[in-house]
């Protein structure tokens, strides 16, 4: 490994590691808050997982107050990060639990009311918990989960928080001007999601809708900020609505102000340090670091390994590559770039109806990027198919020139090294992860971007779904090398750096222009172009595409430079995206 490849993987690993310690520091207070990965058993035998985060003052002979947290759909317990850091700032013992069929809490998902019950019984079972002040704080589906707990429960709570989130949606009981006790709704006046939950295209118009009208006791539109009812009576209620979006409310000190305001009125015991002394952005920002130099890590590790005697003969050149030119290449590049954003949605969505969870894709939306995946796979492959013999052919292109053979035949021992050696760049990085886990208790994420150590069942799941996705990478990375490579005007390969940004531009550029509609339209008229909540949870889903695709467009890159062939980078992505993916989302299927 060269000075420069020695002196990145160093930088990256600092990264890490700083990231690391200062995600650690904020989250448990200095070291005063301790955190504990805890595990019970949940109804109908379904175990449950969850952080607990324990302040210095909550001991057996001087119980705290208590919060659960819980997370919305296709999160996990870490998305909770923010609000249960500042509780626990403030002297509340909080758990954050894996809803059902999330993280690493048991399958399937929606079950034994999405482990909201479950959760608030075990946080109450605490001998360092005062019975006597619960609270349950919910985003989203985290929101259904907290409600269905407060009315199973009915009087072993105090107040509750919901953020993004409705009383009488999706099993979630509906609500009324006693019950459940002492509520706040969080609802951002952008929330993506305020058609399913109140029944209003704008989210900035649900304190006009007769639901929440009915939830508040009153005829007239909710004023925003004002308490109705009793706390003391337990009938209190109140709207707050900061001008964000629905999964901005993890992000925001706004939204979670609001909730600090809220417990620290209606639960006694708390330290009663002010909502607007927040700290939680650190954690943010050193597990955004650590991302980064964990993705850092995979080019120097490649490297090095590619110059142990195993790899050493995956390296070879570029070969004499006869890409598209001219016109033709911008045509390529809008192509590549619009084609994977104008199907965004209806391949996800072909996964709805006729895939059902199964044992092998038992992850809805998984199996939905899948689809997308395929379809935008098969596409790419027919455009391909149609150039390479209508025209390339013709000036003597073959599979050679695409990076796919070794002396104009398939190598089926190289591309067996080539996933090897992927598989165990991917490795390493996964143990880089794990340690960190284990020393610090964090994961690698910035906001709704997260990348998590799998379970067991997960590493079967991520199994399922990682040869459809290797298609889709072998295939990109061949449009990407072979079709779609610039060349300079001497006919050589331009640059790696050019070559690393042109790619990268290229398969964000659709995905970014999406959004730029979806949100645009969201911000200058209120409401999302189709509001319903399918689309407007792939529109959310949407954003994580943008720095995956970039991730995506730099490991191809690069190792497409260093091997001259296209089997390394596309296996590397299949890894990594599948494991990204299955670790972060809801599993459907009962296992």
């Amino acid at each position: 490994m060269n000075r420069r490849m020695t002196i990145l993987l160093v930088v990256a690993l600092i990264l890490v590691l700083i990231g690391s310690l200062i995600a650690w520091n904020t989250q448990t207070s200095g070291g005063t808050v301790r955190i504990i990965d805890v595990r019970f058993m949940g109804s109908n035998g379904i175990p449950m997982s969850a952080l607990l985060y324990i302040p210095p003052n909550a001991t057996a002979k001087t119980p705290a107050p208590g919060i659960v947290a819980i997370h919305g759909y296709i999160n996990s317990r870490e998305t909770q990060d923010g609000f249960a850091i500042e509780f626990s700032r403030r002297g509340f013992v909080v758990l954050a639990p894996d809803q059902t069929g999330h993280g690493y809490s048991g399958t399937p998902a929606f079950a034994n009311g999405f482990g909201g019950p479950d959760s608030l019984a075990y946080l109450r079972s605490l001998d360092i918990v005062d019975k006597n002040n619960v609270g349950i704080e919910g985003h989203s589906m985290g929101g259904w989960a907290s409600l269905v707990a407060a009315g199973i429960l009915k009087d072993q709570y105090k107040s509750i928080v919901i953020e993004g989130s409705s009383t009488g949606t999706f099993g979630a009981p509906e609500g009324t001007p006693q019950w459940p006790r002492n509520m706040a709704l969080v609802f951002s006046k952008y929330d993506e999601f305020s058609l399913l939950m109140w029944g209003s295209p704008k989210a900035a118009d649900v304190n006009k809708t007769d639901k929440l009208k009915a939830l508040f006791g009153t005829t007239d539109d909710v004023q925003v900020g004002k308490v109705y009812g009793d706390i003391n009576a337990g009938t209190a209620r109140v709207l707050y609505q900061p001008a964000i979006t629905h999964p901005s409310d993890h992000i925001s000190n706004e939204a979670i102000g609001y909730a600090i305001d809220w417990f620290n009125q209606t639960l006694t015991g708390g330290n009663g340090l002010p909502s607007t002394n927040q700290v939680w952005f650190w954690k943010e920002f050193g597990t955004l670091l650590a991302f980064i130099g964990l993705v850092m890590s995979f080019f120097p590790i490649g490297g090095w390994l590619l110059n142990t005697t195993p790899f050493h003969s995956l390296q070879g050149p570029i070969p004499a590559i006869k890409p598209v030119t001219g016109w033709g290449w911008w045509l390529g590049a809008i192509l590549t770039a619009l084609i994977p954003a104008l199907t965004f949605f209806y391949f996800n969505h072909l996964a709805d109806a006729p895939w059902q969870a199964s044992a092998l894709f038992p992850q809805n939306l998984t199996t939905g990027f899948m689809f997308w995946a395929l379809g935008n796979a098969l596409i790419s492959l027919v455009l391909f198919l149609l150039w390479h013999f209508l025209v390339n052919r013709k000036n003597g292109a073959n599979a050679e020139n695409y990076g796919l053979t070794w002396g104009k035949s398939l190598n089926w021992g190289m591309i067996g090294k080539s996933f090897l050696l992927a598989a165990l760049i991917a490795f390493i990085g996964y143990l880089i992860l794990a340690a960190m886990d284990f020393f610090f208790k964090v994961d690698f994420r910035f906001w709704v971007v997260a990348l998590k150590p799998m379970s067991a069942l997960q590493f079967r799941i991520f199994l399922g779904y990682l040869i459809p996705f290797a298609v889709y990478f072998l295939i990109l990375s061949t449009i990407l090398h072979g079709e779609m490579q610039r060349l300079t005007p001497a006919g050589e390969p331009i640059s790696l750096r050019n070559a690393l940004l042109i790619n990268v531009v290229m398969l964000i550029a659709g995905i970014v222009v999406l959004l730029l509609y979806q949100y645009g339209t969201l911000f200058t008229t209120g409401a999302l172009p189709n509001p319903t909540a399918p689309e407007s949870l792939l529109a959310i889903v949407a954003i994580q595409f943008v720095p995956i695709l970039a991730i995506v467009a730099l490991i191809s890159t690069y190792f497409f430079y260093k091997t001259g062939k296209i089997y390394v980078g596309a296996f590397l992505n299949a890894i990594f995206v599948v494991w990204y993916i299955v670790a972060g989302q809801a599993t459907h299927w009962p296992f």
